[in-house]
């Protein structure tokens, strides 16, 4: 990363054919009663007018707007070129769809600063299709005061991208983004979480984070064979990060995330990705400490070995389903 410069927050901003919610998303940066700030709009292989609107408004705003385009490589890659650009003291993720509150970082910025022990800040963060009328109500968990992310990042990413307003110093310390287009921000967030770090909050609201109809990541086929990869990766490393962190077996957030593992390590059998499910599995096993001796795994290994992996995968799969339907 480039020179620190102190005050300075850098908001950054991957895009893929999505030129007028660009549009909005920049302006709520530029809209931000704090200053200084930089937009680095980091154009990830647009096939659109994107690239033209993105070059507009660096040409509008000069001092404030960076842009810089890559070949398609998926949000990881895309924020990891803004954070190498980036030269502010403080780091702000946004989503091009998503909107920032007008005092945002200067709420933020100054709670970091009263609270130099506290490395990210947060606040309250709306969800609402565009079109409708915002409502406030917290999103996920982010009206919670929660001290540290860790452990509840193991029961879910419980923020958006658009909620944390991120230390420059932390992001250092955390690296490079992942070259992953599913759950690499869960990922990173739980990377950050695995430091320690504590949690400044402002109970306010402070991003909005808008649903819609036109392509996200998050839409595409959850189970299709790249998805599952990225996602099985992913979890390695969550786990990774949450045992480097010393969270136990025998607390509830690391039961929740055993549970997950398992579940994931059935899907990725059933897209005949044998490899994933087998690891996933002995993680799954590992992360429930004494109880991973319990019959299900026991039974459940024993038939994969006899069936393979894959074909256990799809046989349990269906099973799920049908249990749910049942209940």
């Amino acid at each position: 990363m480039n020179g620190r410069i102190d005050d300075l927050v850098s908001a950054i901003i991957p895009v893929f054919n999505r030129p007028d919610l660009l549009i909005e998303a920049v302006n709520s940066v530029l809209a931000q009663t704090h200053r200084p700030v930089e937009i680095i709009i980091i154009d990830d292989g647009s096939t659109d007018r994107t690239p033209q609107v993105a070059k507009s408004l660096a040409a509008q705003h000069p001092e404030e707007i960076i842009y810089r385009r890559q070949a398609n490589q998926g949000p990881g890659a895309a924020r990891e070129l803004g954070r190498q650009t980036a030269k502010g003291e403080f780091i702000q993720y946004l989503d091009s769809d998503d909107l920032l509150s007008p005092d945002k970082f200067e709420t933020q910025v100054e709670g970091l600063r009263s609270n130099p022990e506290c490395a990210v800040s947060y606040g309250m963060t709306r969800y609402y299709r565009i079109g409708e009328s915002p409502q406030d109500i917290a999103h996920k968990r982010t009206g919670e005061r929660i001290d540290k992310m860790f452990p509840a990042f193991l029961q879910s990413r419980w923020w958006s991208t658009s909620t944390p307003l991120f230390t420059r110093s932390i992001c250092d310390r955390a690296g490079a983004w992942l070259d992953l287009s599913n759950e690499e921000d869960w990922e990173y967030d739980c990377r950050v979480a695995s430091f320690g770090v504590r949690l400044h909050y402002c109970p306010q609201f402070v991003s909005d984070t808008r649903d819609h109809d036109s392509h996200r990541v998050c839409q595409d086929v959850t189970n299709s064979s790249e998805v599952l990869k990225d996602r099985a990766y992913a979890h390695e490393l969550i786990y990774q990060h949450a045992i480097r962190t010393g969270i136990k077996e025998d607390t509830p957030e690391m039961r929740h995330f055993a549970r997950e593992l398992f579940f994931l390590s059935r899907q990725c059998g059933s897209a005949g990705l044998s490899n994933e499910a087998k690891k996933l599995f002995s993680l799954a096993r590992d992360a429930s400490g004494a109880k991973g001796n319990k019959a299900e795994f026991i039974i459940y290994k024993h038939l994969a070995t006899l069936l393979g992996w894959s074909r256990m995968g799809a046989v349990s799969e269906k099973l799920d389903l049908l249990r749910s339907k049942i209940s």
